[in-house]
């Protein structure tokens, strides 16, 4: 293998680390992507970019049945004396 193949392929090797990941959808109906091109031209995206912003939003959402993570609560303590009660702040009846 001569030097310049050599430095060839080992910049093609290091390209290709560079790359990401890919996904193929087929079998998309015509409405479908129609609807996606219009919806990436109102927000002057490209159709590549539209999919990938709806790919991240679905992506952060939770999935159903997910246990979420517990919310801490801190009881701070005052120098004065409040007159609010739970009810009247949430208005939940203390639930």
């Amino acid at each position: 293998m001569s030097g310049s193949s050599r430095a060839c392929r080992t910049l093609a090797l290091a390209l290709s680390s560079l790359q990401m990941p890919a996904l193929h959808v087929r079998n998309v109906p015509e409405p479908l992507v129609a609807a996606l091109r219009e919806r990436a031209e109102r927000n002057g995206r490209s159709v590549q970019q539209e999919i990938l912003r709806i790919l991240e939003a679905a992506a952060a959402q939770p999935i159903e049945g997910e246990s979420r993570t517990p919310i801490r609560l801190v009881t701070v303590k005052t120098s004065g004396k409040s007159s609010w009660r739970r009810e009247d702040i949430y208005g939940d009846e203390g639930r």
